[in-house]
C-alpha cells in the first residue's frame, strides 16, 4: 500500500483531524497514518517548509491534507487553525495536541525565559487549541481530543524541571477536560511517550553536551531494548482517535517501552 493512501480498514474514514507539531516526528507520523486510515487532516506547525512538504506528501499518495502555519502559544493562530479546519473540511472530529519542546535543566539551571516558553508550548498550547475546538466539536455532536504528555509527566525525570512540570500538568488538564466535556460527547485522553527517536530527542543530547550515539544508546536502555519510533506513538493516537477506544476518557496511555514499570 502506498504510504499516504487511505487504508482498507479506514478506521478514521470520514473524520476530520487537526494535528499540531505535524511537520516532523510524532505529529508527521500521526498525520500520515490518520490520512491513510481515511481522515482529512490539517497539519499545524511553525515550520512552514516541513509542514507543507508533509501535507503535499500525504496528498500525493491520495490522502486529503492541508497545512496551516502558526504558533500554538498564540490564541489567534490556534483559533485560525480551527476555523480553517471548519472552513475547508466542514468541521472537526479529532484534535491531536502534539506540539512540544524540552529544555533540559534543573530548577537552578533553567532560565525564566525557558520556563515560560516550555509551559507556553507544552501546556498553554493544549489549552488554547482545546478552547477553540471544543465548541465546534460540541455543536457537531462530539469528538476526540488527544494530548501528548510524557512518561516524565507521571514519574519525573532528571534535569528537566520545566518539561516535567508542563507534562504533569497536561495529564491533569486531560482529566479535567474529560470530566467537563464528556456530556458534550467529547473524549479526552493523553499519550505518555518515553524516548522516541525524533529531532526533539536528538536535540537533548546537544543541550546536555552528550555525544549523540551514546545518548541514544542510553535512551534505548528500557525493558524492550530500543528507542521508540514516531510510528509507535502514531498507532496509539490512532487507537484513541478511533471508535476502538469509545469507552475511554480521562486516561494517560504509556508508550515508553517499559521505562515507567521499573
Amino acid at each position: 500500500m502506498e504510504e499516504g493512501a487511505p487504508g482498507k480498514q479506514g478506521r478514521l474514514r470520514g473524520k476530520r483531524a487537526l494535528i499540531t507539531g505535524a511537520a516532523s516526528g510524532i505529529g508527521h507520523a500521526a498525520a500520515t497514518l490518520f490520512a491513510r486510515e481515511g481522515a482529512a487532516v490539517v497539519l499545524f506547525d511553525r515550520d512552514s517548509t516541513g509542514g507543507r512538504a508533509a501535507a503535499d506528501a500525504i496528498a500525493a499518495q491520495g490522502g486529503r491534507a492541508l497545512f496551516v502555519a502558526g504558533d500554538v502559544t498564540c490564541a489567534a493562530d490556534c483559533q485560525r487553525a480551527v476555523d480553517e479546519a471548519v472552513r475547508s473540511l466542514g468541521g472537526l472530529d479529532v484534535l491531536f495536541n502534539n506540539a512540544g519542546i524540552i529544555r533540559r535543566g534543573t530548577v537552578l539551571e533553567t532560565s525564566e525565559q525557558d520556563w515560560d516558553l516550555t509551559l507556553a508550548v507544552n501546556l498553554k498550547g493544549v489549552f488554547l487549541l482545546s478552547r477553540a475546538a471544543i465548541p465546534v466539536m460540541a455543536r457537531g455532536g462530539g469528538g476526540v481530543i488527544i494530548n501528548t504528555a510524557s512518561n516524565w509527566g507521571l514519574v519525573g525525570g532528571p534535569q528537566s524541571a520545566a518539561y516535567c512540570a508542563s507534562k504533569g500538568a497536561v495529564v491533569l488538564l486531560t482529566k479535567a477536560m474529560a470530566l467537563d466535556h464528556g456530556k458534550d460527547g467529547i473524549r479526552v485522553n493523553c499519550i505518555c511517550p518515553g524516548d522516541i527517536d525524533t529531532p526533539m530527542l536528538r536535540g537533548e543530547a546537544q543541550q546536555l553536551k552528550r555525544p549523540l550515539q551514546a545518548f541514544l544508546a542510553e535512551s534505548a536502555g528500557v525493558p524492550l531494548g530500543r528507542l521508540g519510533r514516531p510510528e509507535d506513538v502514531a498507532q496509539a493516537a490512532l487507537y484513541l482517535a478511533s471508535e476502538a477506544s469509545s469507552f475511554m476518557t480521562g486516561a494517560p496511555l504509556l508508550i515508553d517501552g517499559g521505562f515507567a514499570a521499573g
